[in-house]
């Protein structure tokens, strides 16, 4: 998987960690303070969508006493807490990472959360020191499924895009890379079980932890270039 490799970009959310569940957990206490309730399909409404860009669509949508600054600062306080206090690292992350730093490859996260929350998630995870360059979609002209991000990311750690292995958990996210012209690994993940057929297409590789890596028993995937 790493043959020809020069660097490792990951997403973070449902990919390193196992948070997705926390964001419509923040959305029904959130909502549910000004008596709203949160509307079917609006998590599938936002795939892809970074914090900004999720903060405007409240603002839009729902009839909120409060600014879109306000309204990130509020989350980012809900969510920062729960990241301190309740996020593990997926399955063999940790044990892949220093495995990676061993040999000295630079690394790099691409993520549509904001860098206040990802900082908190990999500090309080203890990874943050293994991660040369920390990039969020706000950063970029375009979210993903567009490739901005990771070509940014690329940039950033001095690297082709063709030397760059992508992990990640939800089907815009490995179309993003793919875009990119980056070989992907896609991640098994409660959240996006749902689009397992359309990951397995995407990806050049499959794992179910980090674990698969080091064990040698990861998928390789039909299709693979």
């Amino acid at each position: 998987m790493l043959e020809n490799k020069k660097a490792v970009i990951f997403d973070m959310d449902g990919t390193l960690v196992d948070s997705m569940w926390i964001w419509k957990e923040i959305d029904v206490r959130f909502l549910g303070k000004y008596g709203l309730i949160v509307p079917e399909g609006l998590n599938d409404a936002l795939e892809g969508y970074s914090f900004h860009e999720t903060a405007v669509y409240f603002k839009e949508h729902f009839p909120l006493p409060l600014t879109i600054e306000e309204i990130k600062s509020i989350w980012n306080e809900m969510a920062a807490k729960m990241y301190e206090t309740e996020i593990p690292l997926k399955d063999g992350a940790k044990e892949f990472i220093a495995k990676l730093k061993e040999k000295n490859m630079p690394l790099g996260i691409a993520t549509s959360n904001s860098r206040e929350l990802a900082k908190v998630c990999l500090r309080s995870n203890g990874i943050i020191d293994a991660f040369d360059y920390i990039c969020t979609s706000d950063e970029v002209p375009r979210r993903k499924p567009e490739p901005d991000v990771y070509l940014y990311t690329a940039e950033k750690l001095k690297t082709k895009p063709e030397e760059i292995l992508v992990f990640e958990d939800i089907p815009y996210g490995l179309l993003a890379g793919k875009r990119a012209h980056m070989e992907t690994c896609a991640v098994k993940d409660p959240y996006s079980e749902h689009a397992m057929k359309e990951k397995l297409e995407l990806a050049d590789y499959y794992i179910e932890s980090y674990y698969d890596i080091l064990n040698g028993t990861y998928r390789v995937l039909k299709g693979k270039s």
